[in-house]
This record gives structure tokens, sequence and C-alpha cells, in this order.
């Protein structure tokens, strides 16, 4: 399995810390290699204690799906590493390699499978000692040396890996006279290993082929009108491209010209086409189906939102689950506890109760092959990254396998009103002017005013005056309340009812009546008011509808037992009027960002919480919570970054696909570890009863391995995740 290509990277970023990172210097680099040779814990922790006295070394990271290695440190020669690496054994020394073409391996390695057989064969016809002892030496030739040279690599750094086991077993077979058993266990071991690494492939393959949507070539606009078609790695920001019906799009744009349907699935997860015209958003690798479009670039190779969810998606392999933790804990005691166990058996056995010592010694070459733990901790592993490229083709981005883990252990989720359980365009339905003030007029005050503001209301009455507005001078943006400034002289406040308290001014009792009147019907009521004469002027009434997937999105998660809050800054009747139409029944309204904050840290101490919000104004309570959840990340930078787990698009039923999903995952890791364990406690007993023997056990081993291998690939099954 050892291969002398290592592929290295050099990064001079870090990426978002983690807690296990806080110590390490600013100046830190950070060096990645490819390792063929890395796909257990044992040679992990073998790597562990090579850098263990190293003060330059702060922080090693492994992913054992790629087997990429990942090296935070401050050296001056970054390649102190590879030489480190190549002392243990880990990496072949390039100067010293010998150069096999994989022709000849598989030569050499059905040569073994015939020579093994062969060597079974003549055994069973009861063939001359030699001819069976020549056949199975041969075949441990073909195949055995690399085996073996690494077991004694193993050894000599005090690891029990899988390769120091294996040598173990065919040496001490080979000295024992089951000359046919020596050479079916080397020959099915290297056939196990080479079915993982198939096996393996699919899901090491399946980020990368997320990026295989995008068009390796481009047409571009010249400065002389005409088009031509250059590597999409060389256009520049900026720059106009066209794409005809039946093409890749190549980089994320704006459309400049044309109309056209687009399927925007490796993006979204969704493959209804989408139509798209002047201003629209495109992104890489999404496929257009109709018309010509024109768009400008605003991404480049690399940082196209495609990019972003596959570096995303990677990085996201380095945070692993509380399960990957608990499996390797119970490995790194496991192994030397049954290597014990077969010292024990092959000594104590013979001398206590008068035990055959061949019979004896050969079931502890056994129990060594039991010991691997190979099957038990590649199941976490692989199950977790085909659930995270599960959810990745379904637009749900999942920054962890610790995040994949909690979403299971939900109790609550909270949910921001509007832009996620509304559609998040508000509209202006009504003016009521209260004083002396034409309606126009009291518009216009009230679209100068919120102009500078970012709000959706403020955008809302701004978008509904199409006249020109005043200028407007100390103006004053109030969090969760409203707007101040003042127009030719005379000053202003526009905002709810805690804003008018705070500005003095008090509403009489019809006001109060009609406000609630309009907020009993789902509006939100944005009071302008005169600050001198501390009179309302008008009252503004705003709405946004529910989303059509609002209902079933709720109506499923208290299916599945799952609590379902509204926070929100909006008003209290607004609020409830929404959420009787959802189906939510605790709300909480008229919230500020501290509040909201507040509030996830008291839900917290009942359970598990989600919150679920746009990424931006509710930052906060995304970051205090167990999880924070965003919609419509496919189009803000900002968003990818705040959450945990990201919905690439503004459809809240991914919610309990999400939740689904890592149920489902939680499943398949314990039938996998019961798989592992059952079958390893399985051959312990058999073997102590002695109805095994040595080719059995490895098939039974690399088996297991290839079990829940397969097992964790069905959560990259295409079909779609049902919802509870």
């Amino acid at each position: 399995m050892m291969s002398p290509h290592h592929a290295c990277d050099h990064n001079h970023e870090h990426p978002k810390l983690t807690d296990e990172r806080t110590n390490i210097p600013a100046n830190a680099q950070i060096f990645r290699l490819t390792l063929t040779a890395m796909d257990c814990p044992t040679e992990a922790e073998l790597i562990r204690r090579a850098f263990a006295n190293n003060p330059h070394i702060h922080l090693l990271e492994f992913d054992f799906i790629h087997r990429i290695l990942s090296v935070t440190h401050t050296l001056e020669d970054q390649q102190q590493i590879q030489r480190t690496l190549i002392n243990i054994g880990i990496l072949e020394d390039p100067t010293r390699t010998v150069h096999h073409s994989a022709r000849k391996e598989w030569v050499l390695f059905a040569l073994s499978g015939i020579l093994a057989i062969s060597s079974e064969i003549l055994s069973w016809i009861g063939a001359d000692l030699i001819f069976i002892a020549t056949a199975a030496f041969c075949a441990v030739l073909c195949v055995g040396p690399s085996i073996i040279k690494k077991g004694w690599l193993a050894i000599r750094h005090l690891r029990l890996t899988i390769y120091f086991l294996m040598s173990v077993a065919v040496i001490g077979a080979m000295l024992l006279g089951q000359f046919p058993e020596a050479a079916m266990v080397i020959f099915l071991f290297t056939l196990a290993e080479k079915i993982e690494a198939a096996s393996l492939d699919r899901a090491r393959h399946a980020i990368s082929a997320l990026q295989r949507h995008v068009a390796e070539s481009a047409q571009v606009l010249q400065d002389n009108g005409d088009w031509i078609t250059i590597s999409s790695n060389k256009v520049q920001l900026g720059q106009t491209l066209r794409v005809r019906p039946g093409e890749q799009i190549a980089l994320d744009g704006v459309v400049t010209a044309g109309y056209s349907s687009i399927n925007q699935a490796p993006i979204t997860g969704e493959s209804i086409p989408v139509n798209k015209s002047i201003g629209d958003s495109l992104f890489a690798g999404s496929l257009n189906e109709e018309g010509v479009l024109e768009y400008q670039v605003t991404a480049i190779r690399g940082s196209t939102t495609l990019d972003r969810i596959a570096a995303a998606i990677q990085q996201a392999q380095q945070h692993r689950a509380p399960a990957e933790d608990m499996i390797d804990a119970f490995a790194r005691i496991y192994t030397p506890c049954i290597f014990g166990l077969a010292i024990l058996v092959a000594v104590v056995l013979p001398l206590l109760f008068n035990m055959n010592w061949h019979e004896s010694i050969y079931k502890a070459l056994v129990l060594l092959v039991v010991a691997c733990p190979c099957a038990l901790v590649i199941s976490t592993p692989v199950t977790v990254v085909s659930a995270l490229t599960s959810a990745a083709r379904r637009g749900i981005l999942i920054k962890g396998g610790r995040y994949l883990e909690i979403a299971r252990h939900l109790t609550t989720i909270a949910f921001d009103k509007t832009g996620t359980l509304t559609i998040g365009k508000i509209q202006l339905n009504d003016i009521f002017a209260v004083a002396h003030i034409d309606e126009a007029t009291c518009l216009q005050i009230a679209a100068s005013l919120n102009h500078l503001s970012q709000h959706p209301i403020a955008g809302a009455i701004v978008s509904a005056y199409k006249g020109q507005l005043k200028n407007v001078d100390d103006f004053y943006s109030s969090t969760g309340r409203g707007v101040s400034g003042k127009i030719e002289g005379e000053s202003y406040v526009l905002g709810n009812l805690r804003l008018m308290k705070e500005s003095f001014i008090t509403l009489p009792p019809p006001l109060h009546h009609q406000i609630q009147q309009l907020e009993l019907t789902g509006n939100t009521v944005a009071i302008l008011a005169h600050v001198q004469t501390q009179k309302v002027v008008a009252l503004f009434s705003v709405a946004d509808n529910v989303r059509h997937d609002s209902q079933s999105t709720i109506a499923q998660l208290n299916n599945m037992n799952i609590r379902t809050v509204m926070l929100t800054g909006d008003n209290r009747h607004t609020a409830q009027a929404i959420a009787q139409q959802v189906g939510i029944d605790e709300v909480h309204a008229e919230l500020l960002p501290e509040d909201k904050l507040n509030l996830i840290a008291n839900l917290q101490q009942q359970g598990r919480i989600a919150m679920l919000g746009d990424g931006v104004n509710d930052a906060p309570a995304l970051a205090r919570a167990d999880l924070g959840i965003t919609l419509g990340a496919a189009g803000s930078a900002t968003a990818l970054e705040v959450a945990d787990i990201a919905l690439m698009q503004d459809d809240l039923s991914k919610i309990p696909e999400l939740i689904y999903l890592s149920r489902r995952c939680a499943t398949i890791l314990i039938q996998n570890i019961s798989i592992a364990l059952g079958l390893k406690a399985a051959f312990l007993l058999f073997t102590l009863l002695g109805e095994t023997n040595l080719w059995m056990a490895v098939f039974a081993d690399m088996g297991a391995s290839l079990l829940v291998i397969f097992n964790g690939l069905r959560l990259l099954s295409k079909s779609d995740i049902k919802k509870s």
C-alpha cells in the first residue's frame, strides 16, 4: 500500500482556529503531505511520537480517508518533516525508491495467488513437503517483503501495526510448518488491501466529483467585440463570458444579457431549473439549459462558490466526530490487550494446562491477526465522510463530523422570522397619515430616513417611493428599534413602539388599537413621529409572506419530537400571527440581538438547540447555539463562514433532511461498530476453542473492514433522503 509518491502543498494562512489550536503562534505554517502508508491510528500514533519532542511542531491533523497529514509548524526548513517521516518508515526516501510499474505489482500479486492456491492443493493431495514449502515460500516472496519491512519498522518504534501483526503471523506459520496457511495469509491480506483501497477511493473521490461540473474553458468577450475561448483558469475578474445552451457555467458571475433556465444542482442540491435574467447571480458548475447568457465574472477559479463548498467539506473532515475519538481511544487499549492475550495463550497454556506448544503458538498467531483494529477504526471516518458528502450533494453544507452528530441530538430549533420562516421580501401595504400631512409627503420623509438603513422593513418603504429623496442630517440607526434624523431642520423618528417610548412620544389609545389590529393580521407597523411636537405623523403597514414550505417543515419537526421556537425582533402580535400560520407554539418577540443570545443560553439548559438565521444579523445567537444554521448560503460568502451548517438554498425542508441524515449516519455507525466488534469477539472465542485457522482469521478481519466500508458508503446513495 505504500507508494513512493507523495503530494505536498503549502498554506501560509490558517483556517478558522478550533479549541485545540489556541496556542499556535501567529507565524505558524501548515505543511500537508499525502501518505499512502497512513491508514490507521497505529501509524498516527507513530507519527505523534516522532514529533512529540519537537517544539516547532504545534499541531498534527490526520485525515485517514484521504491519507493526508497536516502539520502546523514554525520550522525554518520544513523538509525536516519529510526526513522524520522517512526515518520512521511512513514516507519512502525518493532518492532510494525503486519505481515498480503497476503492471509488475499486479503480476506479482497474481503469481502469489496462484502459488498460494497451489500450495493448498499440494497439501490436500498429499504431495511432498518440499513442493508445498517451495510454492508457499515463493508466494510469500512475491508480495511479502514490503509487508515484513513495514512490520519491522513498526516494532522498531514499538508500535503494533497491522503490518507487524501480519508479519509475525506469516513468519510464525512458516516456522511451525504451516506453509499453505502462511501463503494464503499473505495473499488474502494483500487482496483485501487492494479491495479496501479501491472501495475507499469512492469516498475519497466523492468530494472532488463536485468540482467536475466546472467547465475547463470559457468564451471571453474581447475589446474588439470578438469572442475567444480560453482556459477558465486564465479568466480575470470583471471579464464578460458567454455560455450557450447545454454548457457548464465556468465561473461565478452576474447576468448582463440574455434569459435562460439554469440547473444549479451542484450548488443547491436541487435539480429543478431556476430562471435567470439580467442582474441574477450565476454559480460555477451550474448547467445552462436553454438560452444564451452573457455574464460578468465575480469570482475566479479557486474562489467560486463551488470551490468554497469543496474546501469547506475538505476542512470538515479535519473536525472529527466524537465517535471517532472514542473508537481511537478504544483501539489504543484493545490492540495491546489482544497482543498480551496472544502471548499468554502461547506461553501460559502449555505451562499450566500441558497443552501442545505447537497448538498454543498457532492459536496465538491467529489471535494476533484478530488483534488488528482497522475494521473498527475505519468504520467511523468512512461513514462520516460519506454522510458529509451526501449532504453536500443535497445542498446541505456541514462543517464537520461533530456538527453532523449534534444534529441527531437536537431537542429544540429556534427560528428567526424575517427571511427564515417568511420569504424576506417585505412590501408596503398601507400608509395611514395621522397629522395634517398628505400620504405622499409622509412616504417621502420615511423613505428619506430609511434609505441609509439595511433593515428589510426600511427597504420595503424605500422601494415603495419612486420620487426624489430629501437630505437627512444627524442620521442614527438604533438596532431593533428604528431610525432617526433631521430633514429640513425638523427632527423625526421612524420605528417601533419601543423607539416611540424611548423618544417620549405618547400614542393616543385609538392609534394603539389601530396598530394592534394591523398586527393581528400579520402586518408590521412602522411609526413616523415628529420629535419637536412629539406627535405621530403616519403609520406604515408592511407585511412579509410566509414561505410555502414553512408549515410542512414545522409539522415534520414536530413529528420528529423536536420543539420549535420563534425568536424575532418584530412585535408580539405580528409574530404570533406568523407563528399560528406555520404551527409554532412558542414565540419570543420584540427581541434585541442580545435578547436572542440570552434566550439561546436559557434554552440550552433544556437540551441541544439549533439556531436558524441569516448568518449576519443573528450572528451572536448562531455562534452561541449548539448548531448555527443559515439559509441561502449559495450567494453569501459571509453565511458560509459564520454557520456550522449552511443550507445552500432558501429551502426549510432541508432541516428535516439534515436531522434524518444525522440519525441515519448514527444507525450505520452503530451497525459498523457492531459488525467489527462482533466478528472480533466471535473469532476470539472460536480461536480459543481451536475452531479457526490463520487464513480464516485474515479473511474475517479484512472482510470486516470491507463490510464496514461498503456499509458506510451506502450514505452516498443518490436516492432521496426520506423525511421522517
